[in-house]
């Protein structure tokens, strides 16, 4: 999926997005960084079809999305929303799930293999006969995922998956998110603020600034750079705010600061292991 000059704008209103150029690799996972107003969401919206752009084109296996029809744009982007009450309308979790499989015509045998299908491949086939009202959050986000993945897309957006759970919730839809890239292959894109779990999962890093592109990366080259990401309104991982005080204020040398939790406690214990061989060196003179 590629954009080409992507602007976009509701009625006359201002510019939401401005002249984005990027392309989404085939069976990448990507995280759109920004702050609330960045133009994440609008982005997605365009992304999926949902709107049109105002300005500029986004390509789709190398058509227009324009041209392409419903069905097969369905077919091929999904979209999960943030809040997944803006999604889920039916009284069960297998007719939810269901009715877009139903909606594109196959018959009910088939429609109920992707449906059983989809709801096994997000941990949540155990709650087929449920009554939506009865979930809780999480388990209204893997439903809404379900949804989506019902049509068979090779393309999954997802608008803030994680807000609203707690951080176990967190871990676990990022595990989930993580299994559908590296086990079934689909293209994630997913719009969120929260960068300390990305390094974990994602491979590349769209950062948004006002509906500006500002940095289009490998997740190490983008989060590395802790002056555009405060410029975006937006922080480093924890971890990696932490190795850079240790740094500048400690005088530790870093290299190339780490992302994850496993990388800081290698470059600490090699940081150890050096200051031990200093102090033998010394000791033995």
């Amino acid at each position: 999926m590629q954009a080409i000059g992507l602007g976009f704008s509701y009625g006359d209103g201002p510019d939401i997005l401005q002249g984005l150029d990027f392309h989404l690799p085939h069976g990448g996972f990507t995280a759109v960084l920004g702050a609330n107003g960045s133009g994440k969401t609008t982005l997605l919206k365009l992304l999926s079809g949902l709107v049109s752009p105002k300005s500029g084109e986004i390509m789709l296996r190398g058509q227009p999305m324009g041209s392409i029809s419903h069905e097969k744009r369905y077919t091929s982007v999904g979209l999960v929303f943030q809040n997944p009450d803006d999604q889920l309308f039916a009284l069960t979790v297998e007719e939810d799930v269901a009715f877009g499989p139903r909606n594109m015509g196959l018959d009910e045998s088939m429609a109920r293999k992707k449906t059983v299908e989809a709801l096994c491949l997000v941990g949540a086939a155990h709650l087929a006969d449920r009554p939506v009202y009865e979930l809780s959050f999480g388990q209204k986000k893997r439903v809404a995922i379900a949804g989506a993945l019902a049509m068979g897309p090779s393309i999954l957006l997802l608008d803030e998956p994680t807000a609203g759970l707690d951080p176990a919730g967190e871990l676990n839809l990022m595990r989930l998110l993580g299994e559908l890239h590296r086990d079934r292959g689909v293209t994630i894109v997913m719009a969120t603020h929260s960068v300390d779990l990305l390094p974990l999962f994602a491979d590349r890093i769209m950062i948004l600034e006002e509906g500006r592109l500002m940095k289009d990366a490998p997740i190490k080259n983008a989060l590395a750079d802790g002056g555009l990401l405060e410029q975006a309104g937006l922080r480093l991982p924890y971890v990696t705010h932490l190795m850079r005080e240790l740094e500048t204020k400690d005088g530790l040398e870093m290299g190339s600061l780490p992302l994850t939790v496993g990388e800081a406690r290698l470059r600490i214990l090699d940081i150890l292991a050096g200051n031990a061989s200093s102090i033998k060196a010394v000791a033995d003179r």
